[in-house]
């Protein structure tokens, strides 16, 4: 369960840091500290639950790490759980907090959306197509940054820098969600239109997995592959060399 409950407090932090400065201060930091806080909370949470669950902290991610093989199912749909409370949890104190302010537009400015929802008034096509590219390329960054080949340590800093880039690009289209746990959890406090735009922004990010779940397979060099003959030939061989101890200088 510490791996479920990792996910949701990860969860929950992307999304109050995230959505949060959205709310408290996006008309004084703008999109550019948006985008920034998104990616500094992602970067902290690689590094402080990566080591007890992975991070993924989006279902999106999940799935792609599902289609990689790098997750069992089981545990796949129990992160899915996780991070939707965790994020509806966030989403609730946000809103609470907000309710404290006479000025406060609750989580409907915040919310993802296409046409007359979205910032720029992307259509619908547009938006589904944004939403699919943003989120492979954080998919695509994440399978990378992670693999046994990527340098040890880099990883979040890596996905959190890509997560501001997706930020910059994504806010002004659909107020950016590449996370289906983030839109859910706006879209049940605002309720109405971000209800019903609320499938663009689960399906086009899930689809954006899956294309970089089998882009990934297609670039990716395997490891190299030792057979089990060329293997037990090697430990006698190993064994002789750690009996020999240390040479002399």
């Amino acid at each position: 369960m510490k791996k479920y409950l990792a996910e949701m407090v990860g969860t929950f932090v992307l999304i109050f840091g995230g959505v949060g400065s959205a709310v408290f201060a996006g008309e004084k930091i703008g999109f550019l500290g948006v985008a920034f806080a998104f990616g500094i909370a992602l970067l902290a949470m690689v590094y402080a639950i990566g080591p007890i669950s992975g991070c993924h902290i989006n279902p999106a991610v999940t799935a792609g790490m599902l289609l990689s093989q790098k997750i069992k199912p089981t545990d796949a749909a129990g992160y899915v759980i996780a991070q939707i409370i965790g994020a509806v949890m966030a989403s609730g104190l946000i809103l609470l907090i907000a309710m404290g302010s006479p000025g406060s537009h609750g989580l409907g400015l915040v919310s993802n959306g296409y046409g007359l929802h979205s910032p720029g008034q992307y259509s619908l096509p547009a938006a589904f197509a944004t939403e699919v590219t943003l989120t492979m390329f954080l998919v695509i960054t994440v399978l990378g940054s992670t693999d046994v080949k990527a340098p040890v340590g880099f990883a979040g800093i890596a996905i959190g820098f890509v997560l501001v880039s997706i930020h910059l690009v994504g806010i002004p289209i659909t107020n950016a969600s590449v996370n289906p746990a983030r839109s859910i959890a706006t879209a049940v406090f605002a309720g109405g239109w971000a209800l019903q735009q609320l499938w663009l922004f689960i399906v086009a990010p899930l689809l954006g997995a899956a294309i970089a779940a089998g882009i990934y397979r297609l670039i990716r060099i395997p490891s190299e592959v030792i057979t089990t003959r060329e293997a037990e030939r090697a430990l006698p061989m190993e064994e002789r060399e750690r009996t020999k101890g240390p040479k002399a200088a």
